[in-house]
């Protein structure tokens, strides 16, 4: 099964989110609208190969966390497919096998800061050719939609050398003839980690992630400083 030439892309978001909160969302739907995506599906990874898993809540309580997130919200999915898999999530691989399940067309959707790092994501070359690629950024970077030749100047030479800005599309293009789009989107400058910290010390979560969200970090117990007494998962209690 192959996408029609008219198929719109889904947008494919993938992070721990460790909790998702409000940054995110904000950050999907604009994207979802400016690059006129059908949808953005939100992935949360079963373990983060880039990250300390002593800092990261269970990966089905944060699956549990983005669905309650999106509930509600037709543009917006929780895709599970990182927790059917054991071992680290790689970005490569779960592209592949959203391709071969739906036959889509995805676009990768990633934080300027994480596109610089992407050479040393797993089969990172292959994955130029695989998906799309749409880059946005939050404070303090800034990328603006078309050509971006300053960032392009602090990303490794191995990966600026692989896109060349396309003024008959207005965006960057691959040799596979994938796209890389950057895109402004709010600059909410809420992070998981802000949001854990905040938790720990027993403050308020309120307009930082949904209500929904707040309520099952409090039912759960997640977050919760040592101090505060009990375990920070009461099934490890």
């Amino acid at each position: 099964m192959t996408p029609s030439a008219t198929e719109k892309r889904i947008g494919l978001l993938g992070g721990s989110f460790n909790p998702i909160h409000l940054g995110h969302l904000r950050s999907a739907v604009e994207v979802r609208s400016r690059a006129d995506l059908a949808s953005v599906w939100l992935v949360p990874a079963r373990l983060p190969p880039h990250k300390d898993a002593g800092d990261i809540a269970p990966a089905e309580d944060r699956l549990r966390m983005v669905e309650l997130a999106v509930a509600g919200v037709p543009e917006l999915r929780a895709e599970p497919i990182e927790l059917e898999r054991p071992g680290p999530s790689y970005t490569v691989h779960t592209v592949r096998a959203l391709r071969e399940r739906h036959g889509a067309s995805f676009a990768l959707i990633l934080g300027f800061e994480a596109f610089r790092e992407i050479h040393t994501w797993h089969e990172y070359e292959a994955l130029f050719a695989e998906c799309d690629l749409i880059v946005t950024s939050r404070p303090p970077d800034v990328v603006v939609a078309g050509e971006n030749a300053t960032l392009f100047g602090r990303l490794p030479i191995a990966v600026s050398r692989t896109f060349c800005y396309d003024a008959n599309i207005g965006c960057y293009a691959h040799g596979s003839g994938r796209r890389l789009e950057f895109l402004p989107v709010t600059a909410l400058d809420i992070s998981a980690s802000a949001v854990r910290a905040e938790r720990a010390a027993g403050r308020t979560l309120r307009f930082l992630v949904p209500d929904a969200v707040d309520a099952y970090i409090t039912e759960r117990g997640l977050y919760r400083s040592p101090a505060a007494g009990g375990s920070a998962d009461p099934r490890r209690g």
